[in-house]
């Protein structure tokens, strides 16, 4: 078993170094600062009657900042505080520093400026000579201004430049702080409004005829007042969720008994690290699309507010919360046109949100994130699984990280256009089954069509088989996988267990899991489709007990390729961006596919869950994948099953059989006399087999005169009559 460490997160030694220095400074600051008497001689302490608490060195430093900064000089306190603050956390970002530093530097510029201006009085600093409350510093810039600008003109240049310095310094918003106080505004407005009215209605009353006050009942809220409530609401903006990268090493399993030795698991350090980046919430951003989206809609007679937002690494969901009567399927319509108006890639509603009377509209970030693989990995959802088939997926829409459990599936069906990233996605799903499994406990079965979409894992020791590129192939691979089925349940018959967890926990020699993966299933359906929808329908209506999945991705999710016998055995499902609603329906029997945006952007359908989850795939380079292929070549070499290999030339050599020793030879003479109609097309479909070996039938018709031969386009001609 598996153990992993849980490593603190912790900023690095030299950074809290610095950040304890840094709070020590500011600290001595206020010292010198705050206990510093301005009738003190410069330089000149007398013993015993020490006045400044930072002694002969903070007295000068105070005289000195008080002399340039006036009461700005504090400024530099708060600077240094809040520097060593940030400097605390584990993951702080350099790219805002400058930002920072800039914002304080105006912060004291505006404040010595503003002190000038404002506090007329003179404080004796330096024996016996006076100077303006903002410094020299303060007294120079206002000195300058005033003339140039007028008084009041300076103390407006001066505010601006506080307020802007806040928004440098600290992300001070002008208008989310005017909204809030506006806010808080009408709150308090409200509230003195009903106050008037109880006291109205409660008053002193005189006369007869008078008609008794209205009751008031606890938590009733008129009209009037819910509607100013409702004026400009602030959504409640959720912050992404941090990630932790843990550095795991190398974890020792039991030894291999085709190598001999002490079998290790890849570790992270095969994986590429994310580039640190700042992950800053832009709030300004993020409110300001919500009051377009709002806009949008009401352009379109969609009334509501938007009372949340997530944001995420691709997208962000803006919770919208619709007036009553409003109709979801009103605003679901209005996708492609809130798209157009919002000038975004694509808008998908993902309909309502459980637990909230809202509806979630998913809109594309500015600046799409990558997910890295190592993120999903190193996550303990992932490392923690005791399970050897877990499956890291990506992240979802708030960025946290998604895994599943293959063995739970049990199948998987993944399907997408060209350049959606659906190989990527089958990449990762072979790489995180490498880095969680040895080969004695998940052995993999790999086709691939394409040729060189699987190309990276051949050799590796947990291949059952070379990687399979023919289509012909991978159908008699298909054949075999049945066989294997069939045989396990024999075992576990005599054995007298109902699944293979349960015979391997007793068993000597224990039967590893097969994982088969095929990259292109259209490709086999065109050569064999029969005989391949056959074999893909035994295994996934029947190889789970068996410990046998199968994962099949196609870039053509047509009804003749994901045909409904095929759909029906695979209820967990992948569907990356399709052309069409059309496509999107066949894979996910629902629309919305057609509204991702590539590049790995999926709608994961798990077996039993009762909605649709919309995850950003984790990228891996071919870089990761060469180095994690090599590592595991490291640990041993290929050993192939040799029934695989003994079932693959016992079909060929059936097929390579002549027709006259077939034994669906005379079930084909009869059909084709009884119909009058000889192609190759129709003795395949009516019997069930395979193209070549229909072929040959017909081949062995011609030479023995049933058949005429062929010619050109037209349907060849039956020779013999019907009662031949």
């Amino acid at each position: 078993m598996v153990k992993n460490r849980k490593i603190e997160e912790r900023p690095p030694l030299g950074q809290e170094i610095l950040a304890v220095v840094g709070i020590c400074v500011a600290l001595f600051l206020f010292l010198c600062l705050a206990s510093y008497t301005f009738t003190a001689e410069p330089f000149h302490v007398s013993p015993g009657s020490l006045g400044n608490w930072g002694g002969q060195a903070g007295n000068w430093l105070a005289q000195m900042l008080m002399a340039f900064l006036g009461l700005g000089s504090f400024w530099l306190v708060v600077l240094f505080f809040f520097f060593s603050l940030q400097l605390f956390a584990p993951k702080a970002s350099m790219l805002r520093f400058p930002l920072i530093f800039g914002g304080c530097t105006g912060l004291i510029i505006a404040s010595c400026g503003l002190l000038t201006a404002f506090v007329s009085g003179e404080m004796v600093l330096l024996a016996g000579r006076t100077i303006p409350a903002g410094g020299a510093l303060g007294g120079l810039l206002f000195t300058v201004a005033a003339p140039i600008l007028g008084v009041p003109g300076a103390i407006l240049f001066f505010v601006a430049l506080l307020i802007i310095s806040l928004m440098l310094a600290m992300r001070f918003s002008p208008s989310i702080s005017g909204r809030k106080v506006g806010e808080v505004g009408l709150e308090l407005l409200g509230r003195l409004v009903r106050w008037l009215r109880r006291s109205v209605a409660t008053g002193p009353r005189s006369g007869r005829g008078m008609e008794p006050a209205a009751p008031v009942f606890p938590g009733a809220t008129t009209e009037e007042e819910g509607s100013a409530l409702l004026v400009d609401v602030v959504p409640s903006l959720h912050e992404p969720p941090d990630m932790v990268d843990e550095e795991e090493g190398d974890e020792e399993f039991q030894p291999l008994p085709v190598t001999g030795g002490e079998y290790k698991l890849p570790g992270l350090g095969l994986l590429d690290k994310p580039e640190q980046v700042d992950t800053a919430v832009n709030r300004e951003h993020f409110y300001e699309v919500s009051k377009q989206l709002e806009e949008k809609l009401k352009d379109y007679g969609v009334n509501g507010k938007v009372v949340g937002i997530s944001p995420g690494p691709v997208i962000t969901t803006y919770e919208f919360a619709p007036a009553p009567g409003v109709k979801i399927n009103r605003i679901v319509a209005l996708a492609d046109d809130l798209a157009m108006g919002l000038k975004a890639e694509s808008v998908r509603i993902a309909g309502s949100i459980p637990g909230k009377a809202a509806l979630g509209i998913e809109i594309p970030n500015p600046e799409r994130a990558i997910v890295q693989f190592r993120d999903i990995v190193a996550n303990d959802n992932f490392q923690k699984s005791p399970s050897r088939l877990t499956l890291g997926l990506g992240k979802d829409v708030v960025g946290n990280p998604v895994t599943a459990n293959l063995a739970k599936m049990p199948h998987l069906l993944i399907a997408g256009a060209t350049g959606s990233g659906k190989s990527v996605a089958v990449n990762g799903i072979i790489c995180s089954i490498l880095m969680k499994a040895t080969p004695d406990e998940v052995r993999l079965l790999l086709v691939d069509p394409k040729r060189i979409e699987l190309a990276h894992y051949a050799d590796i020791p947990h291949l059952l088989h070379p990687v399979v590129d023919d289509a012909k192939m991978a159908a008699r691979t298909l054949r075999w996988a049945v066989l294997e089925m069939e045989r396990r349940y024999i075992i576990m018959k005599e054995a007298r267990v109902k699944n293979l967890a349960s015979y391997n926990a007793t068993a000597e020699k224990i039967l590893p899991m097969i994982v088969i993966i095929i990259d292109e299933l259209a490709d086999l359906m065109m050569v064999s489709s029969r005989e391949v929808e056959d074999s893909v329908t035994r295994l996934a209506q029947m190889a789970r007990a068996a410990g046998m999945h199968l994962i099949l991705a196609t870039q053509r999710p047509s009804v003749d390729v994901l045909t409904g016998i095929i759909k029906a055995n695979f209820p967990t499902r992948i569907s990356f961006k399709v052309s069409s609603r059309v496509d999107s329906r066949t894979i996910l029997d629902t629309g919305g596919a057609e509204h991702l945006l590539g590049m790995g952007d999926m709608l994961l359908l798990q077996s039993g869950a009762s909605r649709m989850k919309r995850v950003h795939g984790a990228y891996i380079s071919e870089g990761e994948i060469e180095r994690i292929v090599s590592f595991l070549k490291e640990q041993g070499t290929a050993h192939y099953d040799e029934s695989v290999l003994k079932i693959a030339e016992e079909s060929e050599e059936a097929e390579d059989s002549t027709g006259e020793a077939d034994e669906l030879y005379d079930q084909a003479v009869t059909l084709v006399c009884e119909t009058g109609q000889a192609s190759i097309s129709m003795v395949q479909r009516r019997l069930r087999i395979g193209y070549n070996r229909a072929a040959r039938m017909v081949e062995t018709m011609e030479k023995e005169g049933i058949l005429g031969p062929a010619d050109g386009s037209k349907p060849r001609e039956v020779l013999v009559r019907k009662n031949y």
